[in-house]
């Protein structure tokens, strides 16, 4: 008996249950994910450097042009050097670091040697002479009384083309390039968020790194170092497809509109995007009024003031109509076509209308429900674009080859909604 009363006297009280607590649906944890398209080291990294020293060398041996000769040269040491440290042991620890040090060699090395010669393609020269015609005579444009001494008197870009070329149209375009593909980084916060969900989440330097490899590919390298000026405009649509993703309709107009003011290469995108944002949220009103009063601005009012200069140099030549052919020769179906004569650039002009019709109906079909499908649908359609204008060149390709690898970088972007 005092054994069992002692046993009781230890043993704790048992407390009555009390209410349960309600609580709310467990939240998954929140994972950090690291672009694994990124991650070039060891092998994959050595086989993509070295392929690319392979490009740069053989740009340097067949090409003609000057500048890109010299970022051949440059570059292709750059590429070796990057393939080497691949397979090192703090390279293949570090392939952002890699990606980056490939970056300064394929780009900012030849770009400050071709700078402080004053060598560049013609692009440069051309958007710069527009920039300095605006700010003197209120047009970016010569009129077809004053176009002599072939196809360098002409600029075939829109009006907003030339305020990028002041002071120096090639570092301008490469810092527009870089601060929109930075700026179209991830997602602040948990992919899902307003929705009481949570996924995936890219940090900054992640996004960063995916810059640094994008940047390195010879692709974009190459048009950075001589000038391209194809390289704002991709930028400017990247960041405006990444902010249609967010919920910013606002803003994505107003940077799609200003990337269709720089060249009519950017108008597939603003399509695209308006059927993207009508889709998922089944209003596009605020989308619509910031990109048409951007285009409005920068379009219709330069149009009005000199209409017969915005015809000939910006409607006429880049369609093969002016006096002076284009120098963008590359032997592509379009322009094979309009080798032809008058049938044969009627024929290029009729295909190209005929692939915008097939594209128009695809995006009605089906039309793009994220961002990933949406920059996959304007890389096609620029890459019939390229193939069927009848005068194109293959650097063109930048766009479709951009658009594709951001996609692909930014596959999480789609679930990124501000609502």
């Amino acid at each position: 008996m005092t054994t069992t009363v002692a046993a009781l006297r230890e043993t704790p009280p048992v407390r009555p249950a009390g209410p349960a607590r309600a609580t709310g649906p467990t939240r998954p944890a929140i994972r950090r994910a690291t672009p694994r398209t990124v991650r070039v080291a060891g092998g994959a990294g050595a086989w993509l450097y070295g392929g690319s020293a392979v490009f740069a060398a053989g740009t340097a041996a067949v090409t003609h042009l000057g500048p890109h000769r010299v970022w051949g040269q440059i570059a292709a040491v750059a590429y070796g050097l990057g393939a080497l440290a691949a397979v090192t042991g703090r390279g293949r620890r570090r392939p952002d670091a890699v990606a980056w040090g490939v970056a300064f060699g394929a780009v900012l090395v030849p770009l400050a040697v071709l700078v402080l010669n004053g060598w560049a393609q013609p692009e440069v020269g051309v958007v710069e002479r527009a920039g300095a015609r605006l700010w003197e005579h209120g047009t970016p444009y010569l009129g077809p009384d004053d176009l002599h001494g072939g196809y360098e008197a002409y600029n075939p870009y829109l009006p907003g083309m030339a305020l990028l070329g002041i002071p120096d149209a090639r570092l301008v375009f490469g810092a527009v390039l870089v601060g929109a593909l930075a700026l179209a980084g991830p997602c602040r916060g948990p992919v899902g968020q307003g929705r009481g969900t949570a996924g995936p989440v890219a940090s900054p330097p992640a996004a960063m790194a995916a810059v640094a490899a994008l940047v390195a590919s010879p692709v974009v390298a190459l048009p950075m170092a001589v000038g391209g000026d194809d390289l704002p405009v991709i930028g400017l649509v990247c960041l405006g497809l990444s902010l249609a993703g967010r919920g910013r309709d606002g803003a994505a107009g107003l940077v799609l509109g200003l990337a269709g003011t720089l060249k009519a290469t950017a108008w597939p995108a603003l399509a695209v995007c308006l059927v993207l944002v009508a889709v998922r949220r089944g209003r596009a009103r605020r989308y619509a009024g910031a990109a048409g009063g951007v285009l409005a601005l920068g379009v219709l009012v330069p149009f009005a003031v000199d209409p017969s200069g915005f015809v000939e140099n910006a409607v006429r030549f880049p369609l093969g109509l002016a006096g002076a052919a284009s120098p963008a020769d590359s032997p592509l179906p379009g322009r094979l076509l309009a080798e032809l004569g008058p049938y044969g650039h009627a024929a290029a002009l009729a295909a190209l209308g005929a692939a915008a019709a097939g594209m128009a109906v695809w995006l009605f079909a089906r039309p793009p429900r994220d961002v990933r499908a949406a920059a996959y649908r304007i890389a096609v359609g620029l890459a019939l674009a390229t193939a069927l204008m009848p005068a194109s060149r293959w650097g063109y390709l930048v766009y479709p080859a951009v658009l594709g690898v951001w996609a692909r970088l930014r596959r999480e972007e789609e679930l990124c909604l501000a609502a």
